[in-house]
């Protein structure tokens, strides 16, 4: 049997990274400047960890079945550490507890300012105990209290002054200010902090939209004028992705409370690609949802991650989340299956080993203690962890969350199989919808079976898109629609190059989010400047939600010209300074639910992708 040992020299690897300005190696990860100290000593740590990981911790059959292209372990590098991927920080319970940072005691704020500074302290300190990113649920509906708190410190303080005014309106006037302050030093602390050795900023999201109260409007409508407005020099700012709840009845219609704030959100959109949406009323999320309990309503991590069911407590996105993932190379079994009977066969065999490969790591993480993850699980940021012991092991508490199997690459084993893509074909979509609820079924037979919440994703790809494209492509040559490009499409999205209207790209890929209950996202790539058409923007939201989509987002022009710091859509030249040359313009674009800086950055596969984009909309 072959094993990885003989296709991988670590020392040859290291010789690579050392030397190397391989921009599909060294930046592997976009938001990881990986010419960096920290980025380079990154680099060398991952990469002897998964050698680690591979030799010592991988079952033989998981082992050869990775080496040989058929499934991805994402994150592997941190399989050595027992660490989870993700989790929804409670952050309303955190600050009304306090929490310890390991250098000391935090106590309840009592303002807006310094509870937003602490929510900037949590997301970092719980950063570098999880591999993957950081939510907050119900971002308005958490820091509300202290809004309030600021209102009424401002109210005592008109009355000590014996101010000449009414008191109540000059109240709320001054907390609105402070409000908006809180909101900028939020966004800012949030794209400077230093995590992970300094080679990363924490990657967090918020979720927001349903609090109709006015402290919670009031932070949510700062927050989203502080995104707009920027970063000192006016850059957009990556993070933190920013999620809005779509809710009938609360900010879909005019008459709703918060639609204002709904159209402020697309507003916002439109000149700094957040925030995303997530619509509460899709029937897979609706089911969970009661009015009174925010505890109970879909949020996600921001790329796409969703925890919501739990056989093992209570169904909630709150203190949970996703443990582990490992994908699947649908267009490898595909190209390899002679017939589609025998890639039923065969795909059925593989998404058992990826079930049994994060079965082992899970075993794996919950031998671990609270010891080894202080913030996490002793300041109660992970779901019942503050009630175990130091010595205990993380079994109990670990079983709340989710495991998860992915997949890249629908649309190519589509082609692979029967000469067309989902997009293309009707028959090729009732054949990917065929594809997906086997393995949607799987997942909940593996659930009922183990009692464990095993779920099915719709794989954000990234630098996997490129892998599983390599690997696919030395087995079997460049075979057209399927290993012709430089990457494959991303879970079960059209694809980017194909020609298809947006609304009806909407209608392909809704169908896979009910099935994909581990997240899923689907993207509305537009060419022109969408700030001088909310209105369109609007309509695409409604479209995305009637027609059953669990999480969507806009990808726009977002450019800002080095030279001139002109802000806005740049095509072959800067409006404000006519210049055009292109290393003068940042290009800030969307690669999973997020956004990564200038594309610069980007490795090779997600460029050539990016390029390859239809742009919905005239464009120049």
């Amino acid at each position: 049997m072959k094993t990885y040992q003989m296709s991988f020299n670590l020392i040859e690897e290291f010789d690579e990274i050392a030397g190397s300005n391989n921009q599909d190696l060294i930046q592997e990860n976009a938001n990881v400047d990986g010419k960096s100290p920290m980025g380079m000593m990154g680099l060398f740590a991952s990469t002897s960890a998964k050698y680690y990981a591979i030799e010592q911790l991988l079952s033989e059959e998981v082992k050869q079945v990775y080496t040989d292209g058929y499934i991805h372990i994402h994150d592997l590098d941190y399989y050595v550490t027992g660490t989870t991927t993700c989790v929804q920080i409670p952050l309303g319970k955190v600050l009304k507890d306090g929490f310890d940072t390991g250098h000391g005691h935090m106590r309840e704020p009592n303002s807006i300012l310094s509870a937003m500074a602490l929510a900037s302290i949590i997301f970092q300190s719980n950063q570098n105990q999880q591999h993957g990113g950081q939510a907050m649920s119900n971002f308005d509906f958490d820091l509300a209290p202290y809004v309030y708190k600021t209102y009424e410190k401002n109210v005592q303080l008109l009355k000590n002054l014996q101010a000449n005014c009414d008191i109540e309106e000059k109240a709320w006037e001054l907390t609105d200010r402070e409000v908006f302050q809180a909101c900028e030093a939020f966004i800012h602390n949030s794209n400077s902090m230093h995590s992970r050795g300094g080679g990363q900023v924490p990657f967090i999201s918020i979720n927001y939209g349903l609090d109709t109260s006015k402290e919670g409007r009031m932070l949510v409508k700062n927050m989203l004028l502080a995104t707009q407005k920027g970063l000192g020099n006016g850059e957009t700012p990556i993070f933190p992705i920013q999620i809005f709840k779509v809710k009938e009845g609360i900010n879909l219609q005019q008459s709703d409370v918060n639609y204002d704030l709904f159209r402020l959100s697309l507003e916002t959109t439109a000149k700094r690609l957040f925030p995303n949406y997530v619509f509460v009323d899709a029937p897979f999320n609706l089911q969970y949802f009661q009015a009174d309990d925010p505890e109970t309503h879909i949020a996600t991590m921001g790329c796409r991650t969703r925890v919501l069911a739990n056989v093992n407590g209570k169904s909630t996105p709150v203190g949970r989340g996703n443990l582990s993932f490992t994908s699947i190379n649908l267009p490898l079994i595909a190209l390899e299956s002679d017939g589609i009977e025998a890639f039923w066969g065969k795909l059925d065999h593989y998404i058992d080993i990826a079930c049994q490969q994060l079965l082992e790591r899970f075993d794996y993480q919950s031998c671990k203690t609270p010891i080894h993850f202080k913030f996490l699980y002793g300041q109660g940021i992970w779901r019942d962890a503050a009630e175990l012991h130091p010595s205990d092991t993380l079994e109990d508490v670990l079983k709340q969350g989710t495991l998860s199997v992915g997949y890249v690459g629908l649309a190519e084993a589509l082609v692979a199989l029967i000469g067309k893509h989902h997009g293309e074909s009707d028959e090729a979509q009732a054949l990917g919808l065929r594809i997906i609820s086997y393995m949607r079924e799987k997942m909940d037979a593996w659930t009922k079976k183990m009692t464990l919440n095993f779920t099915l994703l719709a794989t954000p790809a990234e630098s996997y898109a490129g892998k599983a494209l390599k690997m696919t492509r030395k087995k079997h040559g460049v075979i057209e629609g399927v290993t012709d490009k430089e990457w494959f499409t991303n879970s079960n999205h059209v694809p980017v190059e194909y020609q298809i209207n947006a609304i009806h790209k909407i209608k392909k890929e809704a169908p896979y989010h009910a099935l994909t209950n581990a997240g899923h996202i689907t993207y509305v790539e537009l060419a022109e400047d969408a700030s001088k058409n909310i209105d369109a923007l609007e309509t695409y939201v409604l479209a995305m939600k009637e027609n059953g989509i669990g999480y969507g987002s806009f990808n726009v022009p977002v450019d800002r010209c080095l030279q001139c710091g002109y802000n806005g859509v740049i095509y072959n030249e800067c409006p404000k300074c006519q210049t055009s040359e292109e290393q003068e313009i940042e290009r800030i674009r969307r690669i999973t639910g997020y956004l990564v800086g200038s594309m610069d950055k980007w490795n090779g596969s997600k460029r050539n992708e990016e390029q390859n984009r239809v742009k919905h909309g005239r464009g120049k």
